[in-house]
């Protein structure tokens, strides 16, 4: 390590005691790694919707000032209770990346680490260094670049967990929210790999036009106003009785659900007042929405909403089918799992207010991409 600098720079984020939100780069000492840890230097790192909650802190982001190293905006009272166990605390960002070993323990494992591009996931990636286990860490395939490596597992471990959780409830289709997302893009091209239906859910023409482009046969406009009776179609066509939930506020959950009662009652007969015997399923997994969840209870007896999260998924499954799921990200990572960004910041560019109003907004099919060595 003596080729290292002594110190990089990495972005915290932090609820102050003052009612705010900051956004800080600060100077960090280098580690020193053991036995089994290895000292990543990170190389592209994608700022997800779920990084997005913790970054800034369930504020809106267009509500920033920038001085210097630091950006800020105001938390509302309600927002300010409800991170009160994160006032003061300094909380490293960035769930995934990718980038090159420079430094390894003794093991063997770690060793044979040493100038191996890698990727992988744990918190912390929008820094200029990361000190990880060495098992932790996939390498990525002959010919790869940290860039294209950069979103190998939220977005690509996501798509194969839902895909798992059909399997495992025993469903046949599935419906996915905010589908033209570059994790909706994945899912496209993985069920027709796996030869799963699926029903996407999009907010434009443009969106769906994009997805039929990949192949996408069921492709519905929730802006339309034919969206519920195509979506009914659609789910008839599939037998799609389990969803994916994105945006999480509004009304789009219940209307799936509804939507999926009246395609079983094209083949079922109503149990009398309760509705059809079909079992329908509704994961909520992101917000996209910060709006309460509405729906109208006109979708018969036989329902569940609820949440998911991969973290769970993959510690249901266990480690061998995990790292399964990691072994085919892998070999899949320019094809089924390729992801595409939309613009390239450095750590100092996530200070500046445009821009964190841009990556804030969530937009689907907006990806940004942190290279912090820039």
């Amino acid at each position: 390590m003596t080729d290292l600098p002594e110190t990089f720079r990495r972005l915290v984020s932090t609820v102050t005691r003052e009612g705010e939100v900051k956004l800080s780069l600060k100077d960090t000492p280098m580690p020193s790694v053991n036995d089994e840890e290895v000292l990543v230097r990170v190389e592209a790192t994608p700022i997800n919707p779920s990084d997005l909650a913790v970054l800034l802190a369930l504020v809106d982001g267009t509500q920033f000032t920038r001085d210097g190293d630091s950006a800020t905006a105001p938390l509302n009272p309600a927002v300010q209770r409800a991170l009160a166990a994160r006032a003061g605390v300094d909380v490293p960002v960035g769930n995934e990346g990718a980038g090159v070993v420079v430094a390894a323990g003794t093991s063997p494992a770690a060793q044979a680490l040493i100038g191996k591009t890698v990727a992988l996931a744990g918190g912390g990636f929008y820094a200029q260094y990361r000190k990880v286990r060495a098992a932790d860490c996939m390498i990525v395939p002959e010919g790869t670049s940290a860039e294209e490596g950069a979103s190998s597992y939220v977005n690509p471990l996501t798509a194969l967990g839902m895909v798992g959780t059909l399997k495992r409830e025993g469903y046949k289709g599935l419906v996915h929210t905010a589908a033209a997302s570059n994790l909706g893009q994945m899912l496209v091209k993985l069920c027709a790999a796996d030869g799963i239906p699926l029903v996407n859910i999009v907010r434009s023409e443009a969106q769906a036009d994009l997805l039929r482009g990949l192949g996408a046969e069921h492709v519905v406009d929730m802006t339309a106003e034919d969206f519920l009776p195509k979506l009914i179609n659609a789910i008839a066509a599939t037998d799609a009785y389990l969803a994916f939930d994105a945006v999480g506020g509004g009304k789009l959950a219940g209307q799936i659900l509804t939507a999926m009662e009246q395609a079983a009652l094209r083949t079922q007969r109503a149990d009398g007042p309760y509705g059809s015997r079909q079992m329908k399923q509704v994961y909520v997994y992101g917000g996209l929405s910060p709006a309460p969840t509405e729906f109208n209870r006109g979708f018969g007896m036989r329902w569940r909403m609820g949440g998911w999260l991969l973290t769970y998924f993959l510690e249901d499954i266990g480690a061998d089918a995990a790292k399964e799921l990691r072994d085919r990200v892998a070999r899949e990572l320019k094809t089924t799992f390729a992801s595409n960004y939309t613009k390239r910041i450095s750590l100092s560019d996530m200070l500046d207010p445009a821009t964190i109003a841009a990556y804030g907004k969530r937009a689907t099919g907006e990806k940004y991409l942190v290279v912090p060595q820039a």
